[in-house]
């Protein structure tokens, strides 16, 4: 019986150990990005694109959160800090479309049709990365995305030869929820960095510096 809660002890602790290895992943891939974030558009490098990532959509129209990160990369683009939006996200059938409803949006802020660019197959954050800079020959990028989602997001842009930075599109308050996925979602972009992972779907490529609404259908 000795033996049993002993074991049953060290498994424990094992446990904790495991739990707080995970939690700290999230908080060193900010660290270790947190130079490259802006804290205000005027302080954004010039890059060739900003990186609007997907979200969900309500009715054909962006959700609030989608909608907060259109309007930081319409700041950026009338700054003149981008010259191009890429706009990425899942549209794996025809009842899902995360990136035509923001196509509309940009357009009605008054952005160039030519300067809109759609990623349909950007099914997660790291493909949509991979996509970037393999389909959409992206070298220079500004990510727009909220806090939570910002750090692994530049973390893998950065980790796949992007010269990336990022901006935090702000807005409504977030649930604590959105920090603790970020946990399980930094480890599996860790790995998905280390092993290379292909995208599922790549394609011809349609350079950044093209014209934008050959990518809309």
């Amino acid at each position: 019986m000795h033996f049993v809660r002993r074991y049953y002890r060290l498994g424990f602790v094992a446990l904790l150990g495991l739990i707080a290895l995970a939690m700290m992943v999230p908080i060193l891939t900010r660290v270790v990005v947190d130079s490259y974030i802006a804290s205000s558009t005027n302080d954004v490098p010039h890059t060739e694109g900003a990186l609007v990532l997907g979200a969900s959509v309500y009715r054909g129209s962006p959700s609030p959160i989608l909608a907060e990160r259109a309007d930081t990369a319409i700041a950026l683009y009338k700054a003149h800090k981008v010259s191009k939006i890429l706009v990425t996200g899942d549209n794996g059938a025809l009842t899902h479309d995360e990136v035509t409803p923001v196509r509309k949006y940009l357009l009605d802020a008054g952005v160039a049709p030519q300067d809109i660019f759609l990623d349909h197959a950007g099914f997660d954050t790291y493909s949509s990365m991979y996509r970037a800079r393999e389909v959409f020959l992206v070298r220079s990028l500004t990510i727009v995305t909220q806090d939570f989602h910002l750090p692994r997001a530049l973390w893998i842009a950065r980790s796949l030869g992007i010269d990336a930075y990022g901006i935090v599109a702000k807005g409504g308050e977030r649930s604590p929820y959105d920090y603790v996925r970020e946990i399980p979602a930094s480890i599996k972009a860790f790995f998905d960095v280390l092993f290379d992972r292909q995208p599922k779907y790549l394609g011809p490529t349609i350079p950044l510096s093209g014209d934008g609404e050959e990518t809309w259908y």
